[in-house]
């Protein structure tokens, strides 16, 4: 195992990017802006090592990006309707940058922030941030702490942490982009998904929630067994119509704060290269890149376009701090975020089947 520090002076500020290779030459390689993933290279069947996941040759192509690629999105992921809530009997306001919703803590939020690099070991990258009392509207001094781990079986273990000094919400997820036939492939149509989530959750044509959670079972949501990713893209049905295709919650089967379990599998049969992600987040939000036309340039020069890849997010529900029926995003002074997510990277007829 080792690490490589590699710094870079841009138009937006100093970017530090960590390399994390293991025992059997697989790496990752993350970014000090947005603490984000910017490559996962891992084997294919043949043992031919591939990147697969979405990101850009120009570290500061990172910074206002659409698609969030690869970072942590925060104070809050997902959508918040109207950029409002009201905590202990307190009404805040959000910046509007989705429709006439708040989306991922805003134009501001923590993907377009430069973390500090905390901590680097041969298998270990730690970023921290300081979000202010009052940063983009949201209450509370917040301080926050994304934990990676690589490991010698092609799993990154991801920590998130966060503690505050007055009442406010918090929801924190990864936003990386995966197409396992590699970053420079021009469809995930022919990936296979398996969700575990037997409820969704409907939201309106901006895609906020509903407040309530329907079955999947006779739907083009239903992913409990195998599903490949493009054969329902275009039904005609409300979830698929207002995102262009898939962009929605899925509510954990099974889930038990601080449980981690199996949240979502994701295989090409091509390359033979399977992701599994658990999690103890009680949702997972499955987009299927429906606007990825127009971003920064990739990778070597790739241009991406709609549906090269997937992004499959756990966190907690969209509007939460709306929908008090919906598990709580409340954080409290005293109390500790802590959330686990997972992605082991795998083969086809290996030690996944």
């Amino acid at each position: 195992m080792e690490s490589k520090i590699s710094h870079f002076e841009t138009r937006v500020g100093k970017i530090t990017y960590v390399t994390l290779i293991n025992r059997k030459g697989a790496s990752i390689v993350l970014s000090s802006l947005g603490a984000g993933i910017v490559s996962v290279n891992v084997p294919d069947k043949t043992g031919k090592i591939g990147d697969v996941v979405i990101g850009y040759d120009d570290p500061a192509d990172y910074m206002g990006d659409g698609p969030c690629a690869g970072k942590i999105a925060g104070r809050y992921a997902n959508r918040i309707a109207k950029g409002r809530f009201v905590l202990d009997g307190v009404e805040y306001n959000l910046p509007i940058n989705n429709g006439s919703n708040h989306l991922h803590g805003g134009p501001d939020g923590f993907q377009n922030k430069i973390w500090n690099v905390d901590k680097v070991t041969d298998t270990t990258v730690v970023f921290t941030l300081h979000s202010p009392d009052g940063d983009s509207g949201y209450p509370g001094n917040l301080d926050v702490k994304a934990s990676y781990r690589w490991y010698n079986d092609n799993t990154i273990k991801l920590t998130l942490e966060a503690k505050t000094d007055a009442p406010t919400v918090v929801n924190l997820t990864n936003h990386s982009y995966f197409n396992l036939s590699g970053h420079e492939s021009s469809s995930i149509q022919l990936h296979r998904l398996k969700i575990n989530a037997t409820r969704y959750l409907p939201t309106d044509s901006e895609l906020v929630p509903l407040g309530k959670l329907s079955t999947v079972v006779g739907s083009p949501m239903d992913f409990k067994s195998e599903q490949f990713i493009g054969a329902r893209l275009t039904v005609n049905f409300d979830a698929l119509k207002f995102g262009k295709g898939y962009d929605s919650c899925w509510a954990v089967d099974g889930y038990v704060p601080g449980k981690i379990q199996p949240v979502a599998f994701l295989s090409e049969s091509a390359s033979g290269r399977t992701l599994e992600i658990s999690s103890d987040q009680p949702g997972v939000q499955v987009y299927t890149g429906n606007w990825l036309t127009g971003s920064p340039v990739g990778k070597n020069g790739v241009i991406y376009k709609d549906y090269s890849a997937v992004a499959i997010e756990c966190q907690d529900f969209p509007d939460a701090p709306n929908n008090p029926d919906f598990p709580s995003t409340v954080l409290r002074p005293g109390e500790k975020y802590v959330r686990h997510i997972n992605f082991h990277f795998g083969i086809l007829n290996s030690e996944n089947k």
